[in-house]
């Protein structure tokens, strides 16, 4: 075996390679030979012809909808959610009584024909639907319409929510974040993390004069997800010199809270959350140094994809590479080729 597959199959084994990739190295698999990579899928995912516009209709006929499932081989995230939520009785019950799965690869060749009849290829209609995270899943209605849109992995509590209020329609009497508020929350700190580098009120954030980019968080204090955040990942030495580069703002996404956003609109924390659509904490939004929204976080996310994150938007990457999943890989070879060993769900 070529020091080239040895290399991506390491790689593969945390998660960073697409299987594509593994294949131009050394050709098909061969027979009795696994992707060491692959997660086996449940069983009662639906064994799809991939033409969306029929699954929808036959989901309907059923009193279904569809829950489109963006996944690659070696995702950690994916394989948390696989092995994490979907081993739960209550969410794997409650999901196919409301949908039908359907697994897509995002770096995957089978022909998919998308809400449009267009004909193409699973990686062109995850490029196509801008899918920057793995796993990303589509919850659509009976008129193939994103219900919601959920970009990254959610913990089991918070995934529950998401696939009752979608299978329920729930949507047609309220908005997710405010079916969300009205849930019981989960143990926490009970306390938002302000710090003192951090930019202090009154927030005018289109008179920022320091050029650099914008990095505002938004969270709530009930939040054990942002307990991780602040008292583990951003303390570590890599994301304190990423977020010096930042301005820094820490917002409660329910508050009254007064401030100037960067178009100098006058609002509150509540509702530039709202018209942001923010609808995961902790979330970061990330601005240019003009304010520009270039690039956003809004799913559970270990100190590797966080650090990443500010990276992509630090050194204006996301303007030379729109797919945040190749930047990832690009970051990962060169911190293997230090020496650098990596630890996806550290």
């Amino acid at each position: 075996m070529s020091k080239c597959v040895v290399f991506l199959l390491n790689l593969l084994i945390v998660g960073l390679v697409p299987t594509g990739m593994l294949y131009a190295a050394q050709g098909e698999l061969g027979a009795g030979m696994v992707n060491p990579g692959y997660h086996e899928h449940p069983a009662w995912f639906k064994q799809s012809f991939l033409d969306i516009r029929d699954d929808v209709s036959e989901a309907a006929k059923d009193n279904k909808r569809v829950l489109l499932y963006f996944y690659q081989d070696g995702c950690p995230y994916c394989k948390k959610l696989l092995e994490t939520n979907f081993s739960s009785r209550n969410i794997s019950e409650s999901t196919q009584t409301f949908f039908d799965v359907i697994a897509i690869n995002i770096w995957g060749d089978r022909e998919v024909t998308d809400f449009a009849g267009v004909s193409l290829s699973e990686k062109q209609f995850a490029a196509d639907l801008k899918v920057m995270f793995t796993p990303t899943m589509l919850l659509l209605d009976e008129q193939g319409e994103v219900v919601v849109r959920l970009n990254g992995y959610y913990p089991p509590h918070k995934f529950s929510a998401v696939i009752d209020f979608v299978g329920q329609r729930k949507e047609q009497s309220t908005t997710f974040r405010e079916y969300w508020a009205k849930q019981s929350p989960v143990a926490a700190s009970g306390k938002l993390h302000q710090d003192s580098s951090y930019l202090q009120p009154p927030y005018r954030l289109a008179e920022r004069a320091s050029g650099k980019p914008l990095l505002v968080f938004f969270e709530q204090k009930t939040c054990n997800d942002c307990d991780e955040l602040h008292g583990d990942i951003l303390k570590r030495k890599e994301s304190i010199a990423l977020l010096k580069q930042f301005d820094v703002v820490l917002l409660d996404t329910w508050a009254d809270t007064p401030l100037q956003t960067p178009a100098g609109q006058q609002t509150t924390a509540a509702e530039w959350s709202r018209q942001l659509d923010v609808q995961y904490v902790p979330s970061m939004v990330m601005f240019d140094a003009g304010g520009k929204e270039v690039f956003r976080t809004e799913a559970y996310l270990k100190a590797f994809h966080t650090q990443a994150a500010m990276e992509y938007v630090l050194d204006g990457a996301y303007l030379e590479q729109p797919s945040f999943q190749r930047f990832i890989q690009a970051r990962a070879d060169a911190l293997e080729a230090q020496g650098i060993h990596i630890d996806l769900m550290d």
